[in-house]
């Protein structure tokens, strides 16, 4: 029996969950120019994406890291936006590799800093509604977070007719691979300080907005989803729907290639290549089709533990 031990499948060994993965935002542009964030729990330098502590996921939807990540400070600078521009978020896993989680929805929300900077404002009553909400590829199969943990970043569109003032953006990530179990759902949020300038008039109406926590309940279909590996997989987003003058405008990327490289300093270099597709807005996910293909994944079982007894004791059984 010993000897079968060192000739585990590669495809169960890809099955057992990534105990130290996990990550967080390493970069984001914005119309083409970079800013980098921090490394969780190291000493800061100036950003606009304000830092978290600890790269391990947020759990629970009353937990109050949920705002912006995992005790997050305020970041020193706060970035030029307009209306309509192109922003892309580049996540990376907390060893430096690539981001390590490919089943669950990538959702971003916005907040008007009240009263203030946005490097001076406390997020913790900020009320927040979505602009975007991207979840399966074409055919329901593979999931756009798949093609971060290939490399490439995520693109979302600001609102065109967002009117100005400053924002905080939060871009999230919920990885749903322990989703099957209450309170198995990882969520990774992220919150990015952007100036929106012009002269534009919308504003979110309060029956939009949501606060974290709050906008979110462990119970909800698409956080605790008992069918989450059956496929085609039919999916719920959670929160509330895209604003409606966002609807149209948000674009959500489906990369085709890796959107890192190394400097001698260590910091990434963006070198995005995006296809885009259109956001959803509520209810089940059937997005656009994006111009990248992959090759669709096979049925995952429901229970990586299920698995690993089943196959130790067929090898029990034969020694």
């Amino acid at each position: 029996m010993s000897s079968r031990l060192y000739h585990l499948p590669l495809t169960l060994l890809a099955l057992v969950p990534f105990v130290s993965g996990h990550g967080y935002v390493a970069q984001v542009a914005i119309d083409g120019k970079d800013y980098y964030g921090n490394v969780p729990n190291a000493n800061p330098v100036p950003s606009i994406v304000r830092q978290i502590d600890d790269v391990s996921p947020v759990k629970g939807a009353a937990n109050p890291y949920l705002n912006c990540g995992q005790d997050a400070q305020l970041a020193s600078l706060v970035a030029n936006a307009n209306p309509g521009s192109q922003m892309q978020f580049w996540w990376k896993g907390g060893d430096g590799s690539n981001w390590p989680h490919n089943i669950g929805p990538i959702m971003t929300y916005m907040a008007q800093c009240v009263s203030m900077t946005c490097d001076q404002y406390n997020s913790t009553n900020a009320e927040w509604f979505k602009i975007e909400e991207t979840g399966l590829q074409p055919g329901d199969m593979v999931w756009y977070q798949q093609n971060i943990m290939n490399g490439g970043p995520s693109n979302v569109t600001l609102p065109p007719t967002l009117a100005p003032g400053q924002y905080l953006v939060r871009h999230e990530i919920i990885a749903l691979h322990l989703a099957n179990e209450m309170g198995g759902a990882e969520f990774y949020p992220s919150c990015t300080q952007v100036n929106i300038q012009g002269d534009q008039s919308d504003v979110a109406p309060a029956s939009a907005e949501v606060t974290f926590p709050g906008g979110y309940s462990d119970t909800d279909p698409g956080i605790y989803d008992p069918t989450i590996f059956d496929t085609p997989v039919q999916y719920t987003f959670p929160g509330p729907p895209v604003v409606s003058f966002a609807a149209s405008g948000s674009d959500t990327s489906s990369p085709t290639s890796s959107g890192f490289s190394s400097t001698s300093a260590g910091a990434p270099t963006a070198s995005p290549t995006a296809s885009s597709s259109g956001s959803g807005s509520g209810g089940q996910c059937r997005l656009g089709v994006g111009q990248a293909t992959f090759a669709l994944q096979p049925r995952r079982p429901r229970s990586v533990s299920r698995v690993m007894r089943r196959w130790w004791e067929s090898m029990v059984g034969s020694s």
